[in-house]
C-alpha cells in the first residue's frame, strides 16, 4: 500500500490499485456515472456534446465510459465512436464485432497451434535423479 495524492482533491489516501483518487472522490464520480446513464436513458437522442454541457461532464470521461462498455448510445442519437482496428463506427467498446471475432479467432488458432506441437523426438525413457546422485 502506498500514501498518494489524489488526482482530483490532491488530499493523500492509501493507494491499493486502479486510478489514482480517493475513496470520496471514486464515489463522487461513480454517482456522476449513475446520473449520466439514467440521463442518457431518459433522453435518448442526445449527443456526446449535449450530455457533457447538461452533465457537467466531459466529452472525455463520457467517451472512457463508453469504451469501457458502461455506456451505450442509441443509434437515433448518431453516437459513434471508431473502432480501434479499423475504425468502423461502434455505439460501444472498443472494437467492433468483426475485428473482435477476428481477435478471438487469432487467439484461439494461437491456443491450438501450443497443443498440437509435439514433444521433442530422440528422448528415451527419462530416469528419476535423487540429491545424493545416485539413479535408480
Amino acid at each position: 500500500m502506498e500514501i498518494m495524492n489524489c488526482r482530483n482533491c490532491h488530499k493523500l489516501f492509501n493507494y491499493i490499485s486502479g486510478p489514482m483518487i480517493c475513496p470520496e472522490c471514486k464515489k463522487k464520480k461513480e454517482e456522476k456515472f449513475q446520473e449520466v446513464k439514467e440521463f442518457i436513458r431518459k433522453n435518448p437522442s442526445k449527443s456526446i456534446s449535449e450530455v457533457s454541457k447538461e452533465m457537467d461532464v466531459s466529452v472525455v470521461q463520457i467517451e472512457t465510459w463508453i469504451r469501457q462498455e458502461r455506456l451505450c448510445f442509441s443509434k437515433e442519437s448518431g453516437v459513434t465512436l471508431g473502432c480501434e482496428m479499423c475504425g468502423a463506427p461502434i455505439y460501444t467498446g472498443r472494437y467492433c464485432a468483426q475485428c473482435k471475432h477476428k481477435m478471438v479467432n487469432h487467439l484461439g488458432g494461437m491456443y491450438e497451434e501450443k497443443e498440437n506441437k509435439k514433444a521433442p523426438t530422440g528422448h528415451t525413457k527419462e530416469k528419476m535423479r535423487h540429491l545424493y546422485g545416485g539413479e535408480r
